[in-house]
């Protein structure tokens, strides 16, 4: 089900997907490249609890982008709508981007956060292990970077280069206005002050990671398990950096597991 929920009287517009009608509610919070309007890592996660997944402000229908300028913004945004949608405490769930921001959400307020699960998150930078630049990547170059196999269906499918003009204009403007977006908390440096904040988290964490993962480098995990204090992290197998994607029962299980545990 998708809706739109108008925050603070209408200062912004979020375009809302939900998933399931019961458990404890689940916030997910979706990385650079948005939601796809096919996840069905959220309808497996929906069996289990009521799942909340919102585009950001820039990203779909959600407007509103020009009031967040920074990484307190944005956490301030969701901490907005986790009131206003009455789910607190909620468990949270980011992925990259989302994972940064889902971060700087428990840090700067604990009890909105009942448990918190990091996906490849973004949010720290290693000299000795750079991040590629994502921004600078053209289409035939963002599946190696992304997935495991580059070949498979399931990175063809978010690849995949449309062939009639019209189709091919709205996915360039609309990855265009994505990024846009991103960029306020990704480039040139995803090192947004995260690193000084990451002790005040206190809710219970688990860190995921794919395997081949090849724009956010697996040897992040330690700097997150490292800064969080108990969290633990979990490796997924011939996954890349969508593993919720390339390897859905496994990445369920993990979450599922953690957050029922």
């Amino acid at each position: 089900m998708i809706t739109t929920h108008k925050l603070l009287g209408g200062k912004f517009s979020v375009e809302l997907h939900q998933f399931g009608s019961a458990g404890e509610p689940l916030l997910f919070l979706h990385g650079a490249g948005g939601l796809t309007g096919v996840d069905p890592f959220l309808e497996d996660l929906g069996k289990d609890f009521k799942v909340y997944a919102p585009h950001f402000p820039g990203y779909g229908e959600s407007t509103g982008n020009e009031h967040i300028d920074d990484v307190i913004d944005a956490a301030l945004f969701y901490h907005q709508l986790i009131d206003e949608l009455g789910i607190a405490p909620a468990n949270v769930v980011g992925h990259s981007m989302g994972g940064m921001l889902a971060a700087e959400v428990a840090a700067l307020c604990n009890h909105r956060v009942k448990k918190l699960v990091l996906v490849s998150p973004a949010g720290f930078w290693l000299e000795e292990h750079p991040i590629p630049d994502f921004f600078a990547a053209d289409l035939t170059e963002i599946g190696p970077l992304l997935f495991h196999d580059p070949n498979s269906a399931i990175a063809k499918m978010f690849t995949a280069i449309p062939e009639d003009f019209k189709a091919l204009e709205a996915m360039y403007v609309e990855r265009v206005k994505r990024l846009a977006t991103a960029g306020k908390f990704l480039w040139p440096l995803p090192d947004r002050g995260l690193k000084k904040r990451a002790y005040r988290i206190s809710s219970p964490t688990l860190v995921v990671w794919g395997e081949s993962d090849k724009l956010i480098p697996p040897v992040y995990a330690n700097e997150f398990t490292s800064r969080i204090k108990g969290a633990k992290a979990v490796t997924i197998k011939q996954a890349g950096h969508m593993p919720m994607y390339e390897q859905q029962a496994e990445f369920v299980k993990a979450v599922r597991g953690f957050l029922k545990g």
